[in-house]
This record gives structure tokens, C-alpha cells and sequence, in this order.
């Protein structure tokens, strides 16, 4: 439960906790970092698609390359797989056999939303029949129905494949992820794919301190969210003798490794072009750090996430690449002054240089439809 109101410790602003997020998310300037040392650090990309990983790798990283990113997936040193908040993200290797098994507890929650499709099935002998499958050769989730459908034909086929990615940690082989040369996706188990055993989850303390590196300050709750986990509150405690304790402007108490950089709430926050369901904005329980209130929600429909513009590290617009002409159109929620402008087409410029290169492309501005 989050503390409110008589939480300990000085009050930081949205502001701060903007700058403050952005710098540990490599946002307030290009890292240096080699690749598998960013994707560490960020515990995994979102990667619902293919391409998100490498526009969110290409506004963090300076000299960024998509076959940076590529090559040690092709090289089986960072994979995708389904882990935080049931989604797919791209992790190495060595996250991959530590952190599903760290959320284990809630894709076997996930399974209980099909139990009516899994009456009758016993989920043992699913997982070992399907690691036998996979790990003979790589399955489509289309094979997967139809071999499980034959062993339960009474069971619903869809449920029974979310029932074997729920009980196996299940990777995307490649070509699936590699830039300009993804294929379908075709699944095998992390340990045959990796070649190696899964590893014993790491300790909730490890995690705690790993996700304040790369998102806090933060709440319980914000790593919750996170995670897709409860009952992490136990591990903050145990954490606070060796934490910093803030309050947001709500009162919610946050906690933080006392070397993380709190850069100056002033700091410049350069624009950034970030992929649909990006991490940044996906993180915490109360996004206003980065979403200014106004704009609750205004980055979604449905289930479908907008790829996001940041303007001075907030929320500030959407864009898109046409698919025919090429173009980048930005779509901004208000009005934009001339050095900001200016600073947004420099930005996208950018952008576009490190995973479009080519002939010069338009760059064009229009105004976000309020729905």
C-alpha cells in the first residue's frame, strides 16, 4: 500500500522526476554505451513489433547502428521474449533466464483468464509435450494450435497456445527482430535456443535496485506496474536502510539509490522520437513525469499505442512514417515555438540518418486530432 501524505523525505517535482528519469533512460544525451550493455541497463526493450527496439536504441545511443542490434541477436546474445507485463521484450541472454522466471508468478496469474478454454488439460503434460515440439524444431503459434488441438480437442486452440507461453519461456528464433529481415515468428524454448539452463530468479532486492537505476524515483507501486507483480513492498523495506526517500507533489513516497543521477530540473531535455509502447511511458503507476495530465491518454486508442514525440522531455506530440512517401509527420498537441521547431526537425533529421538513410526525406508538422 502507497504511503501518503506522511511519507519521509524532500518533495520532488514532476519536473525533477522528468530529469531525472530521462537521464537514467539515456534520454538527456546520447549514451556511449556498446548495445547489449544499453539493453541491460533498461532491463529489456518493449518489442510487441519488430522495429520498436531500434528506435528506442537510436534516440538513447550515440553512433547507434541497427545492425548493432541485429548482429547479437543473429548471435543469440539478446532475444525476445515474453516477460514484463505479459508483453514482448528484448532482452539478453543473460536477463532472459533470470527475469521470466523472476515474473513467473504472474503468467501462471495470466492462465486463470483461460481457464474455460483449458478444462480438462493437464498443463505438465502440455509444457513437456510442447518443449518437445519446439525444441525439435522451432514452432509457429499456428503449429503449436494444431499439435496441442490433436492432443485436447475438446480445449479451446487459442488458450492452449497462451497456456504453453505461459508455462515455458518461449524466444522468438530469428530471422523474427532483425532489422530489414524479419521473418514470421517461429518459437523454442530460452534454454535450447541460448544453450544453456534457466537460471534461479534473481533476488527481489537485485531487481528493486536494477529498475531505481534505470526508471527511479520511484513508488512500490511504480515498480509494480513495472513488473506486473504485487507484493514487492517487502523487498523496498528491507532496501531502506540503504535508500533515499523522496515525495512526489501527491504525497507518494519514492524511493532511490543514493548515486543516481537527479540532474537539475532545468537541465535541457533535447527532443525525442520514441517507438510505440516505449518503456519511458509504460513504467510507472503515475506517468506524469513524463505525460503532463492534459495529455492523459492521448498516446493510446484501444490497445494501440502511438509512436511519441518528447518535446523538452514531455509529451508533446505524435508521429508516423508514410509508409509510400517516406515522410516523417509530426503531430503535435499544441504550439510549438521557432527554436523548438527547429529543434524537433533536427531531431528527426537525426533520426532518419541513423535508420533511414538515403536521399533527404520531408519532415512535415500538422496538429493531433482531439478525439
Amino acid at each position: 500500500m502507497t504511503n501518503r501524505t506522511s511519507a519521509p523525505g524532500p518533495v520532488l517535482s514532476a519536473r525533477a522526476l522528468n530529469r531525472a528519469t530521462l537521464a537514467r533512460q539515456l534520454l538527456l544525451r546520447p549514451a556511449a554505451l556498446p548495445v547489449k550493455a544499453a539493453v541491460e541497463h533498461l532491463l529489456g526493450l518493449q518489442a510487441q513489433n519488430v522495429k520498436p527496439p531500434y528506435y528506442a536504441l537510436a534516440a538513447r545511443l550515440e553512433g547507434f547502428a541497427p545492425e548493432q542490434l541485429s548482429a547479437p541477436m543473429a548471435d543469440r546474445e539478446v532475444v525476445r521474449i515474453v516477460t514484463l507485463r505479459s508483453t514482448i521484450h528484448t532482452h539478453t541472454a543473460d536477463d532472459c533466464l533470470t527475469l521470466r522466471p523472476f515474473v513467473q508468478a504472474a503468467r501462471d496469474r495470466e492462465l486463470t483468464h483461460f481457464r474455460t478454454g483449458l478444462a480438462g488439460v493437464d498443463l505438465d503434460r502440455l509444457a513437456a509435450l510442447t518443449r518437445d515440439l519446439v525444441e525439435a524444431e522451432p514452432r509457429t503459434m499456428k503449429q503449436l494450435r494444431e499439435a496441442l488441438s490433436a492432443e485436447w480437442p475438446g480445449a479451446d486452440p487459442q488458450s492452449l497456445a497462451v497456456a504453453a507461453r505461459c508455462r515455458l519461456p518461449l524466444v522468438q528464433v530469428t530471422p523474427r527482430g532483425l532489422w530489414g529481415r524479419s521473418g514470421q515468428v517461429a518459437l523454442t524454448t530460452a534454454e535450447h535456443w541460448l544453450g544453456r539452463p534457466a537460471q534461479a530468479p534473481p533476488a527481489p532486492e537485485t531487481v528493486v535496485r536494477r529498475y531505481l537505476a534505470a526508471f527511479g524515483p520511484a513508488s512500490v507501486k511504480d515498480l509494480q506496474t513495472w513488473a506486473g507483480l504485487t507484493r514487492l513492498r517487502e523487498a523496498f523495506e528491507r532496501l531502506r536502510p540503504e535508500l533515499l526517500t523522496f515525495r512526489d507533489e501527491q504525497g507518494t513516497e519514492l524511493f532511490d539509490l543514493p548515486d543516481a543521477p537527479r540532474p537539475d530540473p532545468d537541465t535541457p531535455a533535447p527532443p525525442r522520437f520514441l517507438p510505440e509502447f516505449d518503456n519511458l511511458l509504460l513504467s510507472h503507476a503515475d506517468r506524469t513525469r513524463v505525460v503532463p495530465p492534459a495529455l492523459h491518454g492521448r498516446a493510446w486508442q484501444g490497445n494501440q499505442a502511438y509512436r511519441t514525440l518528447l518535446v523538452d522531455g514531455f509529451l508533446a506530440g505524435l508521429w508516423k512514417l508514410e509508409e509510400d512517401t517516406g515522410a516523417v509527420v509530426v503531430e503535435l498537441f499544441g504550439r510549438l515555438d521557432k527554436a523548438r521547431r527547429e529543434a524537433v526537425t533536427g531531431e528527426a533529421e537525426r533520426m532518419l540518418r541513423v535508420l533511414h538513410p538515403g536521399p533527404p526525406r520531408d519532415i512535415r508538422f500538422g496538429t493531433v486530432v482531439p478525439r
